[in-house]
């Protein structure tokens, strides 16, 4: 069963929406009205591994994770457990995420990457209409539009996360001008988890670009796993939705506690 093509037939339909009522001008005027993206790489340049908190209600593979969180007070206990920046899953249908929680959780004051099947240059201009700082680009979901997209995001002044998966993802990553690279664990179309992803992409990322890890993360040791095998950043979302106190959650897995 693939759950990739679902989601992406999904998402067409709502681009086409999106497409039918949003005027280029009218989000054009909202984003010259913000002030500047802030730097989602820059904010990854602490000691040691960084963690992007996610906000994320719902996972098609293992069900609700917290259907009626709060974006804002998730974010504000990210930001007190440390969190070098948020990430923010505003897909509608399979993971009930909205752009809603995307401006929420701005009020923590983190650089945000919205976290979403982005297949058109509109989406691009809405992210940074409603707030986002980066946006998740998902090599497996693109073809040739993968390089205009990432040119999209950076006239904006945004950052784009580029998801790979297998070393042929992270040649066309490259070839599209990523710096910033996110190495998916968990195959798209399976949503099975290979945690040596990261191991086995590492070395043959350029030296320049940044690597965050994403999905299969739920401890110090695995954070520590992963900042050996040459992670720059890391992306945590289950353990810390799900977790009784998240700040503590955070603090833990940055190895304070």
């Amino acid at each position: 069963m693939s759950y990739l093509e679902p989601i992406l037939s999904s998402t067409r339909r709502r681009v086409d929406e999106l497409r039918s009522w949003a005027r280029d001008d009218a989000l054009e005027q909202r984003v010259a009205s913000l002030p500047k993206a802030r730097s989602f790489t820059g904010a990854l340049g602490g000691q040691g591994t960084s963690i992007v908190a996610e906000i994320k209600r719902v996972s098609p593979a293992k069900g609700a994770l917290d259907e009626d969180l709060n974006a804002a007070d998730l974010a504000s206990a990210y930001g007190a457990g440390g969190a070098a920046a948020l990430s923010v899953v505003t897909e509608p249908e399979y993971f009930k995420g909205s752009l809603e929680d995307l401006r929420a959780a701005a009020s923590a004051g983190l650089p945000l990457l919205r976290k979403d099947f982005i297949l058109d240059e509109l989406q691009v201009l809405e992210s940074r209409a409603w707030g986002a700082d980066a946006v998740l680009l998902i090599v497996r979901a693109l073809d040739e539009e993968l390089s205009a997209l990432v040119a999209a995001v950076e006239a904006l002044g945004m950052e784009a996360l580029v998801e790979v998966h297998d070393e042929h993802e992270l040649e066309r990553a490259v070839a599209a001008g990523a710096s910033l690279i996110g190495v998916n664990h968990r195959n798209l179309e399976t949503f099975e988890v290979d945690p040596e992803r990261t191991l086995k992409l590492a070395p043959l990322a350029p030296e320049s670009c940044v690597l965050v890890t994403l999905s299969g993360v739920s401890d110090r040791a695995g954070v520590e796993a992963l900042e050996a095998a040459g992670a720059h950043a890391v992306l945590i979302g289950e353990s810390l939705v799900t977790a009784n106190d998240p700040a503590a959650k955070l603090r833990e897995l940055r190895g304070e506690q």
